[in-house]
């Protein structure tokens, strides 16, 4: 008997899925590290002045480095270290496109306890997401 046949295959499906999104986010980690320590990417904060707003509260941070809040630093990924925050965030969000992947083959077999379960899990990334939570 085979690995295989004794794995559900969800497991095998979000298992494959999870491989290739991590690689994917870490291509993607590796060449915006490159391009913001190249300078290939002028970065939004200058090197030279992280030292000195490191250490500051937020909103002191916010206020110094006229940084966006929110959602707002979306528009910054063309700056090196904004594309670095960037290539995190696609990094973390991995593991909400498994579990989507996993709801779209539990609904074609018509697991819905199983699917129901999925999509409140999504929900509640989705909230995190949009900072509801």
């Amino acid at each position: 008997m085979e690995l295989n046949e004794r794995v559900p295959e969800e497991q095998l499906l979000y298992a494959r899925w999870l491989d290739a999104g991590t690689r994917v986010g870490f291509a993607a980690l590796l060449a915006a590290f490159v391009a913001y320590v190249s300078g290939v990417l002028p970065p939004y904060v200058p090197l030279e002045t992280l030292p000195e707003v490191w250490g500051m509260p937020v909103a002191q941070y916010l206020q110094s480095t006229g940084a966006p809040e929110g959602w707002g630093w979306l528009s910054l990924v063309v700056r090196g270290d904004y594309l670095n925050l960037a290539s995190i965030v696609l990094l973390a969000l991995v593991s909400a496109v498994c579990y989507a992947r996993v709801l779209v083959a539990m609904l074609a077999r018509r697991e819905r306890l199983q699917a129901s379960m999925m999509a409140a899990q999504l929900l509640v990334f989705a909230a995190v997401i949009a900072g509801l939570c």
